[in-house]
């Protein structure tokens, strides 16, 4: 399992290194005003129902039926299965995309009604969605793709599509020139993106004899079944959406620019939550789906123990960061352009809100993959549905005093309310348990992160007196520092309390 997780997290890693560069981008050419803000509108829209119907919902159903009836039926099975899936799949995409097309200003009206008082943004955010929201349909193959590829244990392609994204994005901004502006530039990188994954999981799907083609509708066992999943996940990933449409929304009546900082801060934020959190969660459903067939409840726990304790690992370091250095990380990523360094400071506030539920944002992932290789995608829903009610109620209560910051403090507490209920489901059912060893390894990874950010905390207020004659690269250098002392005080704390032999058991099959 081990293998499968750095072969994923390597490629999200590269795709978040080539996401920051495509950032940096961004933020020089669109800055974070008007234009900027209509983009954001425009980019958030097709990705909150991919969250939606794709990588969320669809991956909780899909992987798991697709595991089960490849067990049983073997391939012959599991191709007519992908396919009828991918003929529903591909029918209810494109009248999708037929409505979102031709009710765009409606929909903008709703979706950002902050817009209706500046009509050039308004009808320069419906100019730009309509050009980004067939990616949508897109990338909804491509995870259907991916989730066939990930039953086989083949994780590379579908890790590496979102790297085309950042490449593509990055194209037609340098070409920016050549389009009506540079928020045009993008919207067009992003759609052409969609054609680029979509080639590159299509072929692979091909290369492995799981490509789906279209056919006739039936509606038997193993397509009910999946449907039984699909409706509560869809739920739960439709909850979890509200609430970030909730932000779109209330970003949009607040001063020009919270939507970037919003933006910014979430990139950022995503970067420990991809490479770690979605890479590990990702591996761990279908591994833990294949011990469920076999009966192995043990192993599968087992599993799920390490997942836990890896991505706590890797994650806690973030935390640290985000929290004690925040101003230092945005300005050396992204105050260049039009990117001010009061720009960088709503961001780096936004951020250090959104670390406060850093952990629950990469744990989620895995916590609830003990309910979804049982089938069961109603549970998780009671969880997410909770925390994104206190989400939504946060938000309105701390909008007014905190405004953007308020929007991603909502968003941590709202995590944290999803991920303890989940733990609690989990541990009454007797899916989860945390012994002893699990809970020592907790308090020792917590010591940890709570040293490292102590020693982030002086090394920076150190190091800003002693470059303060820096007139150029000063953030970038303080930054280098930082990281390397970061990483020396993690190193020696994880050495002191733990030793070798617990972190080479990390690595060890289960």
């Amino acid at each position: 399992m081990l293998g499968r997780i750095f072969t994923v997290g390597g490629y999200t890693l590269l795709s978040r290194i080539t996401g920051f560069a495509r950032d940096v981008m961004l933020a020089a050419i669109l800055g974070a005003g008007p234009v900027a803000d209509a983009f954001f509108v425009a980019l958030r829209l097709p990705n909150h129902f991919r969250a939606i119907f794709a990588e969320g919902a669809f991956n909780a159903a899909f992987v798991p039926a697709y595991a089960h009836v490849y067990g049983k039926g073997g391939a012959p099975s599991a191709k007519l299965f992908g396919n009828r899936i991918f003929t529903i799949l591909f029918a209810s995409q494109v009248v999708l995309l037929v409505l979102a097309l031709v009710f765009m200003p409606q929909a903008m009206s709703i979706l950002a009604p902050g817009f209706t008082d500046d009509p050039a943004q308004r009808e320069l955010a419906i100019s730009l969605t309509r050009i980004t929201f067939p990616y949508l349909l897109l990338i909804t193959l491509v995870t259907l793709y991916g989730g066939m590829l990930n039953v086989m244990h083949r994780f590379a392609s579908a890790a590496a599509a979102p790297i085309f994204l950042n490449i593509s994005m990055m194209a037609t901004l340098a070409l920016a020139a050549f389009f009506p502006s540079a928020g045009h530039a993008a919207a067009w990188g992003v759609l052409i993106s969609g054609f680029l994954q979509y080639f590159l999981l299509a072929g692979d799907a091909w290369k492995h004899g799981v490509l789906p083609t279209f056919t006739s509708w039936k509606w038997d066992e193993d397509v009910r079944g999946f449907f039984r999943a699909l409706g509560p996940a869809t739920v739960g990933s439709m909850g979890t959406q509200i609430a970030l449409f909730a932000d779109t929304i209330i970003a949009t009546f607040l001063a020009a620019g919270a939507l970037s900082a919003l933006y910014y801060a979430d990139r950022l934020n995503q970067l420990p939550i991809g490479v770690i959190g979605i890479a590990i969660g990702t591996v761990l459903l279908p591994e833990m789906s294949r011990r469920m067939a076999a009966n192995d409840h043990a192993g599968a726990m087992a599993s799920q123990r390490r997942a836990f304790e890896f991505t706590l690992l890797f994650s806690i370091p973030f935390v640290a960061a985000f929290l004690t250095v925040p101003d230092t990380i945005m300005r050396a990523m992204f105050a260049r352009g039009a990117f001010t360094k009061s720009d960088a400071a709503a961001a780096a506030a936004t951020l250090a809100a959104y670390a406060i539920g850093l952990i629950p944002f990469v744990l989620i992932r895995s916590a609830v993959a003990t309910f979804y290789a049982r089938k069961d995608t109603t549970t998780p829903v009671i969880a997410a549905l909770t925390g994104v009610a206190v989400n939504v109620a946060l938000k309105l209560a701390l909008v007014g005093a905190l405004a953007q910051v308020g929007l991603a403090l909502a968003t941590a507490v709202g995590a944290w309310i999803n991920l303890v209920l989940v733990l609690i489901f989990a541990i009454r059912r007797k899916f989860f348990e945390m012994d002893r060893a699990f809970l020592v390894a907790l308090f020792k990874l917590l010591l940890c992160g709570l040293i490292l950010a102590v020693a982030l905390w002086f090394s920076a207020r150190w190091l800003a007196t002693a470059l303060a004659g820096m007139n150029s690269l000063r953030d970038e250098t303080v930054l280098l520092i930082l990281a390397t002392i970061g990483f020396v005080v993690y190193a020696v704390s994880l050495l002191t309390l733990f030793g070798r032999r617990w972190i080479a058991s990390l690595i060890r099959p289960v």
